[in-house]
């Protein structure tokens, strides 16, 4: 399996050429409009519809779309169980639905943005604001390796996956969360050491 969350998809299209912050704006508005607004089955899929629509318009390929998607389906799958084993599997699957919708609006927004100029202009929309002391840069740092560390740590569950896989060991959650949990605080680790390093943070 190829990770690709976080992939930029170079493109002409008008999502493409749309200015950084405008998109997520609109991102934003989005989420919170259909959360608010979306109490049945019909809205929901109409929704996820109309964002669905987003990645034909920005010409994204199905390959690479369903490699954004495919992470979020097992907690997809966990809140509809959920709802259903306490007899609201209606309202589970217009859940359900909403949050698909909203992951392909945000994954979209990574698809045709670049990181670098996302960061610029929450910078510039957060400029204002060095003025009463509010940590501009660290903001955004932290914002951009969070975003750059994501695939890297779904990277990491996979190859623990296949090791075990490889050896014809059990996937229990102890023997799989240990070695994730280690490998994740060692790469935390090392990128402490390589900030403290170039003096970032002081």
């Amino acid at each position: 399996m190829n990770l690709t969350l976080g992939l930029y998809v170079p493109g002409t299209s008008i999502i493409h050429r749309t200015r950084p912050g405008w998109k997520m704006i609109a991102v934003v508005l989005f989420i919170i409009a259909i959360t608010v607004l979306i109490d049945g089955l019909g809205p929901a899929l109409g929704v996820l519809a109309f964002s669905g629509l987003g990645y034909g318009v920005a010409r994204i390929p199905w390959r690479v779309a369903l490699g954004q998607l495919l992470p979020a389906l097992p907690f997809l799958m966990f809140i509809a169980i959920i709802q259903a084993f306490y007899g609201k599997w209606e309202q589970g699957l217009i859940t359900t639905i909403t949050v698909l919708a909203s992951v392909v609006a945000a994954t979209l927004l990574t698809l045709t943005t670049k990181v670098s100029d996302m960061m610029d202009a929450l910078e510039a929309v957060l400029a204002p604001t060095r003025k009463i002391g509010v940590p501009v840069d660290t903001i955004v740092l932290t914002l951009s390796l969070t975003l750059r560390m994501i695939p890297l740590q779904l990277q990491t569950v996979l190859d623990v996956r296949d090791a075990r896989k490889a050896r014809g060991l059990g996937m229990s959650v102890l023997a799989f969360g240990v070695p994730v949990i280690v490998r994740t605080i060692n790469r935390a680790r090392n990128m402490a050491d390589g900030l403290a390093a170039r003096g970032v943070g002081d």
